[in-house]
């Protein structure tokens, strides 16, 4: 098991040697995830299991953790979003090869047999953003339907009346 991750690793090699890496990460050192954060502070601690499976397809087996700062965007209160990741990753040389891989499984191409892990815990993050962030209990506004518009008994004024109209005048 090892504590510091090198920058460029040969996945292969680390699926054969059965390789652990598992330590922490400060967030600022993540700098795509970190641009889109209320803060870069905490830190993301991670486990990167390589191995093969009974089918012999090799694989990362990757476990993260970390508390994210997001605004949120029904109070623009700054929160901490709770963010755990588990996810089996199958390496394949060929985008080809992504339909051989059992069910469970994300597949991670390796088209130049170099491997960058900070990228691939970075992704991973990326992907577990919420599209909105809400903090949990912020409160819920309701507007009831239809709020602001015209009551039953009038009618809408319809767009193209003035087309209409002007097409009557010509005649």
């Amino acid at each position: 098991m090892s504590n510091t991750v090198p920058d460029i690793l040969d996945p292969w090699r680390m699926v054969q040697a059965r390789r652990v890496f598992e330590g922490t990460i400060p967030v600022r050192q993540l700098e795509r995830l970190a641009g889109l954060l209320a803060s870069p502070d905490g830190e993301v601690a991670y486990r990167v299991e390589f191995g093969n499976d009974e089918f012999d397809v090799a694989f990362a087996d990757l476990h993260v953790e970390a508390g994210l700062s997001l605004v949120c965007q029904r109070t623009m209160q700054v929160f901490v979003q709770a963010v755990e990741i588990d996810q089996k990753l199958g390496l394949i040389r060929r985008e080809s090869e992504e339909a051989g891989l059992p069910e469970g499984y994300e597949a991670l191409l390796i088209s130049d047999g170099q491997l960058r892990l900070m990228d691939v815990i970075e992704d991973e993050l990326m992907l577990a953003l919420p599209l909105v962030a809400l903090s949990p209990g912020a409160p819920l506004e309701e507007f009831p339907l239809g709020a602001g518009s015209a009551p039953d008994s009038e009618q809408p004024s319809n767009p193209f009346a003035v087309l209409g109209q002007l097409k009557n005048t010509k005649h």
